[in-house]
């Protein structure tokens, strides 16, 4: 019986533990979603007064109706967590209460049968009738026994009545804890249920001048594809006159064209830039991702396909754009169709930041990690702060959101 009640605690203690730490995962993404759709709230959609277009309305309900449907899909596995963990806990004080009525009736009939014989007299006799001193002395280790064989009986019943308590506690919490995340995802359900009603209603004014539409996304895009050009072209620039000099290089001309022949000391900033792959901090202190990196194809014309060099991050009203990892300062430049960029060399890799308008830093000046770089541009029409990250390892362009952290 010892041996099972052991065996029965460590099991309960272990589920006991392992438990909270899945319930803490799940609510630690809540959490993470809930800060996203208030910064989709702040960011995208807290000047009302703004003149919006309808791609533009159509963009941002895009992002917060995906936010929505995220919180709903984690609110329904916490609930469906705690449900499994509700019929757990019910099946345990089931199977606590019968063992602690199996023990009080057996603690119970000990009791009386150590009554009968609890006289002082009645356990001198026992010992007093004893054939020979050795089976006195077994006597008395056996009385021993009984005593203590008693006392964990009573402290087992203390035990398992204490876990039976704690069970029944946690039960109750549970199901406080289910019918609050009930109760907000019927909110939430709610509240995607009228943003996809009012995104249903743009599509279809989006619909009847879709010509109109597209001809503007695609001159967006021809626009950003200049921009792409004159900062490539400001790279392989940078390494050119690098290289320039360089007359102790092995590698092929087309090779030395378009890689930096980096000194030891690039190498080894270069090389710590790499280790630090996904553990980037973000090039703003609080903000979204608006547009991603790559190939996309527009969620309500199918038709149009959008490429994005790098991404776009919207934030906050004169926020300033910060490095994202130790270097020096390659280029400052006014791009034509657009606002300033501010490119950062680690090594032979390259950090872009597009969309500024006060700079805080000048050619050649060494940065540090999180160091403020410059004020990013608001759009006085969109009301929007948008910030362009890219990075590139020498003249390729890679993805942000493999290097930043959580992006």
């Amino acid at each position: 019986m010892k041996i099972l009640f052991i065996f029965l605690f460590c099991f309960i203690s272990i589920s006991t533990f392992a438990q909270p730490d899945k319930q803490k995962e799940l609510e630690s993404k809540r959490i993470e979603i809930l800060n996203e759709i208030k910064q989709i709230n702040k960011l995208l959609f807290k000047t009302q007064s703004q003149e919006k277009s309808v791609l533009t309305q159509v963009e941002d309900l895009d992002q917060r109706i995906n936010a929505q449907e995220n919180l709903i899909k984690i609110t329904n596995r916490q609930a469906n967590f705690l449900t499994r963990e509700i019929n757990n806990n019910l099946k345990k004080i089931e199977q606590l209460r019968d063992e602690l009525s199996m023990l009080k009736d057996d603690y119970a009939k000990m009791i009386v049968k150590s009554y009968k014989s609890k006289s002082q007299q009645s356990r001198v006799m026992f010992l007093l009738s004893s054939k020979d001193f050795f089976q006195a002395y077994k006597r008395v280790q056996y009385m021993k026994q009984y005593a203590k064989y008693r006392k964990e009986q009573g402290e087992s019943i203390k035990q398992k009545t204490i876990a039976l308590q704690a069970l029944n506690t946690s039960l109750v919490s549970q199901k406080k804890q289910k019918q609050v995340l009930i109760a907000e995802n019927k909110k939430a359900k709610e509240k995607l249920s009228k943003e996809k009603n009012l995104q249903e209603e743009l599509i279809a004014s989006l619909k009847k001048d879709e010509d109109k539409f597209v001809s503007q996304i695609r001159k967006k895009q021809r626009t950003a594809e200049k921009i792409d050009r004159q900062i490539e072209d400001l790279i392989r620039a940078a390494i050119a006159a690098s290289n320039k000099n360089n007359t102790t290089t092995t590698t092929t001309n087309t090779t030395a064209s378009t890689t930096f022949k980096l000194t030891p000391e690039a190498k080894i900033l270069a090389s710590k830039f790499t280790s630090n792959k996904g553990k980037l901090p973000w090039p703003v202190e609080e903000g979204i991702v608006v547009k991603k990196y790559g190939k996309q194809r527009h969620p309500q014309l199918p038709n149009v396909t959008t490429y994005n060099s790098g991404v776009e991050i919207a934030t906050s009203p004169n926020t300033k754009a910060r490095a994202v990892f130790n270097g020096v300062v390659l280029k400052i430049q006014q791009l034509k169709g657009a606002n300033r960029a501010i490119l950062i060399q680690h090594g032979n890799y390259i950090t872009v930041y597009n969309n500024i308008t006060t700079i805080l830093v000048k050619k050649g000046d060494k940065v540090i990690t999180n160091q403020e770089l410059g004020t990013i541009y608001k759009n006085p029409t969109t009301g929007k702060t948008i910030l362009k990250f890219l990075i590139y390892k020498n003249d390729t362009k890679m993805n942000p959101a493999d290097w930043i952290y959580k992006m």
